[in-house]
């Protein structure tokens, strides 16, 4: 994959370092229990920042029925701002690989006018709100990406950029769900695996496009298999992360470790805690589960934990006794080693939110490693 710019594995790499920002300050949005914190989208009390003075707070009081909670609305409405930033550097970075494909530049530029022009409609600026409408402007606005990005080729990034810019909204359009659909803990776990995709596709752009970057390597084609086990294995672990966060299970076995509420195997119901969908008009917040569903949820996460850790251990030593790959077989047993320890002191320590945060971006740093790696590991010619 060759790099349409001169700079343009720069732009990727500070697209990469913004992702990982905008994922883990979200999760000290989700942790702080501020996702609500803001009633409308994407604007905070009708405002483009949220209400400081006590007349704004007065206002917004008498018009939403949620009380204002500056503390808390300043975190969500932030969280959208860098977000939003970081679309419009995957924009940039889709123009400059489109701009040398037939039509390339222009449909990217239609595509996004599209959703530009859907925001003001669902919101009712100037007009009578019609969500059905600007549900569908996206729709088109995707479509036309997604035929462009299967009609180019992904020798100059196109392709691959394209799909990025796909990813970024409709991870835009999960988070107006988040707040319309009460935080539903399906579009909460959606919303963390769509900006951990969309890390995970900027890490490979970024890598594929810096020159030199490349480590070629005799046992490439093995490691690659264990990689992407463990890719597969990683990101299931983080999906049932995000579904134990999203249904408030994280202490659902109280403060016990290993053992969950003083026995090894406690009273669990996994028929309600994997219940994927309930309906529209639940409020979610705080959570609906059982006792027994919400252990259900963390015994899983834990079991799935043991595997996870055994098969990047294995790896990573492997890695230590492969030349040139002792560092990065180093930083893997590091992460893994810190993400097991932050993982434990959740629940001893009972979910200060310095660690649930950090237990998040010990999540994105190992999926940063993994698909790093397999981004450059080659097998010599």
């Amino acid at each position: 994959m060759s790099s349409p710019s001169r700079h343009y594995h720069r732009l990727a790499w500070v697209a990469v370092l913004l992702t990982l920002c905008v994922i883990v300050f979200g999760g000290f949005v989700r942790l702080s229990n501020a996702g609500l914190s803001c009633p409308d989208w994407p604007t905070c009390y009708g405002k483009a920042t949220w209400p400081t003075q006590d007349h704004e707070i007065s206002a917004a009081n008498a018009s939403y029925e949620r009380v204002v909670e500056v503390s808390k609305a300043w975190r969500e409405q932030f969280h959208r701002h860098i977000a939003a930033l970081l679309g419009v550097l995957v924009l940039a970075l889709a123009l400059l690989a489109a701009r040398k494909r037939s039509l390339g530049v222009a449909s990217v530029l239609v595509a996004s006018g599209l959703v530009a022009l859907s925001i003001p409609i669902y919101m009712g600026v100037g007009m009578q709100a019609n969500h059905v409408l600007s549900v569908w402007l996206v729709v088109v606005a995707e479509l036309i990406l997604l035929v462009q990005a299967m009609r180019w080729s992904n020798t100059d990034s196109a392709r691959l950029s394209t799909f990025i810019l796909m990813v970024i909204v409709f991870q835009a359009v999960l988070g107006m769900w988040t707040v319309i659909w009460l935080v539903k803990p399906i579009i909460v776990m959606s919303h963390l695996l769509g900006g951990l995709l969309t890390l995970s596709l900027l890490t490979w752009l970024a890598w594929r496009t810096t020159p030199g970057s490349a480590l070629v390597q005799a046992e490439a084609p093995r490691l690659r298999r264990l990689l992407w086990i463990g890719l597969v294995l990683l990101v299931a672990q983080i999906a049932l992360g995000g579904w134990t966060s999203a249904n408030y299970a994280a202490l659902a076995c109280g403060t016990d470790f290993p053992t969950c509420l003083g026995q090894w195997w406690p009273e669990q119901d996994y028929g309600e805690a994997f219940v994927l969908w309930r309906g529209i008009g639940v409020d979610y917040e705080g959570g609906v589960l059982d006792g027994p569903a919400r252990a259900a949820i963390q015994m899983s996460h834990r079991l799935l934990a043991i595997l996870v850790a055994g098969h990047l251990t294995v790896l990573g030593i492997r890695m230590l006794r492969t030349p040139g790959l002792v560092f990065w077989g180093s930083t893997l047993l590091v992460l893994l080693a810190a993400q097991v320890a932050l993982g434990i002191s959740n629940v001893v320590l009972g979910l200060p939110l310095w660690v649930a945060t950090a237990h998040t971006a010990g999540a994105a740093l190992l999926l940063f490693t993994l698909v790093g790696l397999l981004a450059r590991l080659r097998a010599p010619e």
